[in-house]
Formats: C-alpha cells, sequence, structure tokens
C-alpha cells in the first residue's frame, strides 16, 4: 500500500496557473505509474494525465492537452501537475493515483488501473 498526499490546490481566476504535488510514501516511487484523476460535482472521476516510472512517457487527456503538463521527480518521491491556462470547467477536486502496473504496459485513463489513491485537492477556477 502507498499513502499518496496531494497539495496546491486552490482558488485562481480564469488563464491562470496552479501547481499541485503528489508526494509518496515508501521507498518504492520509481516502481510506481503516476496518474492524475480529477471529479467535479454530479460528475464521474475523469482521467487528466500520467506518467511513466522514468517520466520519459507521459499521457493526456484531450481536454487538457497543451495546457497541462505532468511530471515526477523520483529522489523527491514526489509527482507533479502543472496546470496552466485554466478554465473555468477545470474546477474540480483532483486526485492523485499510482500502481505498480507490469513493465511495458501502456499508461492507462481508466481509474480502475490504479489500485492507490489520495485524499484530493480542490481546484477552483473563477470566470
Amino acid at each position: 500500500q502507498v499513502q499518496l498526499i496531494e497539495s496546491g490546490g486552490g482558488l485562481v481566476q480564469a488563464g491562470g496557473s496552479l501547481r499541485l504535488s503528489c508526494a509518496a510514501s515508501g521507498r518504492t516511487f520509481s516502481r510506481l505509474i503516476m496518474g492524475w484523476f480529477r471529479q467535479a460535482p454530479g460528475k464521474e472521476r475523469e482521467f487528466v494525465a500520467a506518467i511513466s516510472r522514468s517520466g520519459d512517457n507521459t499521457r493526456y487527456a484531450d481536454s487538457v492537452k497543451g495546457r497541462f503538463t505532468i511530471s515526477r521527480d523520483n529522489a523527491m518521491n514526489t509527482a507533479y501537475l502543472e496546470m496552466n491556462s485554466l478554465k473555468s470547467e477545470d474546477t474540480a477536486v483532483y486526485y492523485c493515483a499510482a500502481d505498480f502496473a507490469p513493465f511495458g504496459q501502456s499508461l492507462s485513463s481508466s481509474r480502475y488501473a490504479y489500485a492507490n489513491w489520495g485524499q484530493g485537492t480542490q481546484v477552483t477556477v473563477s470566470s
């Protein structure tokens, strides 16, 4: 089991930026596939971005491509989500997710592919 703690959420005006962080417990961070998901009120939890163990491969939802950047620092056991050009529709609770996926498996956008979740951090974008 991996403990994940998100931080960095808050209130920002449309067009602004935020950086979310996800700190993981333990010494196994470099073995984890990391992902970010979000859930708006009344909606299902949706995929935002994912990153491979080394950070060489990333995957994004079409809705955030070109605006959000996922990254990781394996020495710091932390993953990040840099969010730029924020829109009101980006308002949601953002969740960090992680999984010990088999080597060679492609980055998944399914919430069911991730076994470990953080508690979430609220991002509110005012228009």
